[in-house]
């Protein structure tokens, strides 16, 4: 009986297992997909089309990696690849995209947002009325004058007003005490939003503290669906697709006058490029700016790439006492942080109050113009920027230094050699080639070294003559950001994005080389 017992079979499961979780994990998908769905559209009719497609393809992506069985094992990468789509493929895109537009402070919406806000704007199309504002038992009411008669609304709540449109009848007599116009200052935002329809049907609105007037839209939208007409002046407004605006048209059908604002994008394929090659106002200022970022990055490679060399030689040289404290010292200004830094620069280099040109003028007698004169102004950032830089190249300099094996300075010293020897023949052949990556690292890095240019000159001193803002001391990446943050012409984004496209090829192309370097380095 026991053993008939041991092979009993085990009853089966009344559902198959997992069940429940598969119909949770679809439940969720589903979500998901609905959700960012929605926000999809919501997205494409408020024209941003890029947002949009970058949704759309982020949950595409999660919906197939998750709902298929042969991609179910990705699972883990996705916060991987989503993040890479996110803020580096994403952003790359959208900002080569805006160097193709007209994309600016003036012009950054849509042409069918641009006619709403047009057609939302109205003009006083009669005379003005003169209104006072009564405080009555039950609470306020106003009173329009009109000619010899006296109009009235009923009387609301001031302190909760919500109306959109108020009715004015005739009246006798006036009710109630006069407010001072203090009140009317405090509930200016309440009563201008609020159409007051006289017994002709005509509406006026508050068009001063004691003043009503008769309004009208000032644009009316045409069949076309385009044309706007312009209510008060009769000109035919069309919008310029050239230039983002609506302009006026002649009778011929060109345009003329001044654009209408708010502008809209449009695409204006390489206007953008083309201006950094033609129009000298940025022309020259880019190439100058270019070959002071490309010195100002070779610069600082080389001269910290020096000093490191040489101290690290010299806290390795075992003869030298208290070599550790030293070490700690000379990294110091690398464990600082570089704002701090750089500020506390700015303060020394000071013409006024800085230490530094008060020793020099009480030693020397001279007083340099670090912030105004192009010249010391470089010789400043390139100084500062050394005093940053130069801890880390000693401390790549100083691991070097430990891979390299003793027994070659032993042997070369039985043949005689000295140190100058041993730097040329030894220490230099064999630290230069690790070193190259690292190297061609570090110029991207300055190349694009925003931080240290904006807060220690901001770019200055500026130059005289140019298109958009431009200093001696700005590299291309700050010049970019006073284009798109601080230009006079209202914040060119196209033309800052434009900028960063060529930077980015510059920046990708030396990174083409990094790579290119220590593959060969490998080999």
């Amino acid at each position: 009986m026991q053993s008939v017992q041991g092979t009993d079979a085990i009853p089966a499961p009344s559902s198959l297992p997992g069940s429940k979780s598969v119909f949770i994990k679809w439940g969720l998908l589903g979500s998901v997909g609905l959700i960012n769905g929605y926000a999809t559209i919501l997205m494409y009719s408020r024209g941003e089309l890029a947002f949009a497609l970058l949704t759309v393809i982020l949950t595409a992506l999660a919906l197939y990696i998750f709902g298929s069985k042969k991609t179910y094992a990705h699972r883990y990468i996705y916060p991987g690849i989503a993040g890479m789509i996110l803020f580096i493929l994403f952003p790359l895109a959208y900002t080569v995209g805006l160097a193709f537009t007209n994309y600016s402070a003036k012009n950054q919406l849509s042409l069918e947002r641009t006619q709403t806000v047009l057609l939302d704007r109205s003009f006083q199309s009669g005379e003005s009325y003169p209104f006072t504002l009564y405080k009555t038992d039950d609470g306020h009411q106003i009173v329009v004058k009109d000619g010899d008669q006296l109009l009235a609304t009923d009387v609301f709540s001031l302190d909760n007003m919500t109306a959109t449109e108020m009715d004015l009848s005739i009246i006798e007599s006036v009710q109630g005490e006069k407010e001072k116009i203090k009140a009317i200052i405090q509930n200016r935002a309440a009563i201008s939003g609020v159409d007051f329809n006289l017994p002709n049907g005509d509406d006026i609105r508050m068009s001063g503290l004691r003043k009503f007037a008769s309004v009208a839209p000032l644009y009316t939208l045409q069949d076309d669906q385009k044309t706007l007409i312009n209510n008060e002046t009769g000109e035919v407004l069309k919008p310029n697709m050239d230039v983002g605006f609506y302009q006026p048209v002649d009778a011929n059908g060109e345009f003329t006058g001044n654009t209408i604002s708010p502008g809209f994008v449009v695409s204006i394929g390489t206007h953008n490029f083309e201006r950094v090659w033609k129009d000298d106002g940025i022309k020259e200022p880019f190439i100058s700016i270019f070959i002071w970022t490309v010195i100002f990055s070779v610069c600082t490679v080389a001269f910290t790439l020096v000093i490191g060399l040489v101290l690290a030689n010299i806290v390795q040289w075992e003869e030298l006492k208290g070599r550790s404290i030293y070490r700690v010292l000379l990294i110091l200004p690398y464990a600082v942080p570089a704002f701090i830094s750089i500020l506390i620069f700015k303060g020394l280099f000071n013409q006024s109050f800085g230490e530094i040109n008060m020793v020099l003028e009480n030693i020397f007698g001279l007083s340099p113009n670090w912030f105004s004169d192009p010249i010391l102004a470089k010789t400043m950032v390139l100084i500062v920027n050394t005093w940053l830089g130069f801890p880390y190249m000693m401390i790549l300099c100083m691991g070097l230094l430990k891979a390299i094996p003793d027994d070659l300075y032993e042997a070369s010293a039985i043949d005689g050699a000295n140190f100058l020897d041993n730097f040329k023949r030894i220490t230099f052949p064999l630290m230069i080639k690790p070193l190259t990556p690292l190297l061609i690292a570090a110029f991207a890095f300055n190349f694009n070294n925003f931080v240290m240019i904006q807060l220690l000159t901001n770019g200055g001193p500026n130059m005289i003559g140019t298109s958009e803002p431009a200093g001696y001391t700005d590299l291309l990446v700050s010049y970019t950001y006073r284009i798109a943050f601080e230009g006079g012409g209202g914040q060119d984004f196209g033309l800052a994005s434009a900028i960063a496209t060529l930077i980015f090829l510059l920046v990708g192309a030396l990174a083409l080389l990094n790579l290119r370097f220590t593959k060969l380095s490998q080999d």
